[in-house]
């Protein structure tokens, strides 16, 4: 039994670090891709002007993560 409870708690306590890990590692990357896009559009050179539409498929899904993760720490703040 003693066992079991203890399995469960570390499985438990491994896979919430693993989501916290992911979602700081989400949350940069959608900082630095923002800052990218923005020095993309200060820019006069056409390439970076081009790459700057890129990175907009790549900002989207994380925005969308940024706003699961916030909603769920709120969520779990709240609880």
């Amino acid at each position: 039994m003693i066992s079991t409870v203890t399995t469960t708690t570390v499985t438990t306590v491994t896979t919430i670090g693993i989501a916290s890990a992911l979602s700081l590692v989400a949350i940069i990357a959608l900082l630095l891709l923002l800052v990218v896009k923005e020095v993309g559009a200060a820019s006069s050179h056409a390439t970076l002007q081009r790459g700057n539409r890129v990175l907009t498929i790549g900002i989207a899904p994380l925005v969308l993560a940024f706003i699961f993760v916030f909603v769920t720490k709120v969520v779990s703040f709240l609880s």
